[in-house]
């Protein structure tokens, strides 16, 4: 599904993505983690095409997607499903936004459906079934702006889905989800491992990290810290170094929780 090879991302004179290589292949379901800063944001521009990677002086990048370094840009976003609060904010924002044409939008990587846009109706068919995939068949009579947070997210997740992409992206996808909203995101994600898609969650939370997820790529300052099997990749150690923290991490049924350890220094003194 995708292959880097050799990638150097410069953004205000800083080095964002430094040298770095990655190959998923298709239907794999990964997770890329890192903190704030760590490039995991940039590195999706560059899938996207959104961004581009450093040309000449000795550099030699390569970028594909499906086998093609080449793509008409809103041919290759009807290949790949994208989610992130970016999105979220973009669609809840304006008011007066209904939830079937956000969906439908998903065909032509658009906001809404514009007037010289040709929707069919396999499309509108298309629509329902990725809106009952997601679990929001009962919100198609509220306009966006009116959603909870959770509420929208399911529309949004039924737009990623709608055109059938071969991957689906989701960056930072349970940013501002309370605790219930969150886990029946969750469970709406765990579906789609389910249907030969490439999966490619991007977070800081090892909390979203599903059980169908079986490959981790910690990113650290521009660069891949640790990649491969999650058995062998995610673990307190690893993770204390990543965010250079003492980190412990657990795992219950399949999922993770992280938390810092508490030092004797970050005690609070009994003043009496």
């Amino acid at each position: 599904m995708l292959n880097i090879e050799n990638a150097t991302v410069v953004r205000g004179g800083k080095v964002i993505l430094d040298n770095l290589s990655l190959s998923i292949a298709d239907g794999e379901h990964i997770a890329i983690i890192g903190p704030n800063g760590s490039g995991k944001s940039t590195l999706i521009k560059l899938i996207t095409r959104e961004l581009y990677p450093l040309a000449g002086a000795g550099q030699n990048p390569v970028v594909e997607l499906f086998g093609r370094d080449r793509w008409d840009v809103f041919e290759l976003r009807s290949q790949l499903g994208i989610l992130s609060a970016d999105l979220h904010k973009s669609f809840t924002d304006d008011e007066g936004l209904e939830p079937l044409d956000v969906v439908l939008s998903g065909f032509f990587a658009s906001k809404g459906v514009a007037g010289h846009q040709k929707v069919t109706s396999e499309m509108i068919d298309a629509a329902r079934r990725a809106v009952t995939l997601a679990g929001a068949d009962h919100l198609m009579a509220k306009l966006m702006h009116e959603m909870s947070t959770g509420e929208a997210r399911r529309v949004l997740i039924a737009r990623t889905l709608v055109a059938g992409p071969r991957a689906v992206i989701l960056d930072e996808p349970t940013a501002g989800l309370d605790i219930a909203s969150r886990r029946h995101f969750l469970h709406s994600i765990r579906s789609l491992t389910h249907h030969n898609k490439t999966l490619i969650l991007v977070t800081h939370h090892v909390e979203e990290i599903i059980p169908e997820i079986d490959r981790i790529v910690l990113m650290k300052d521009g660069l891949i810290f640790k990649d491969g099997k999650k058995a062998d990749v995610l673990s307190s150690r690893n993770l204390s170094e990543l965010f250079n923290e003492p980190i412990e991490l657990r795992e219950s049924g399949g999922f993770y929780s992280a938390e810092i350890e508490l030092l004797a220094s970050d005690r609070i003194a009994d003043l009496d």
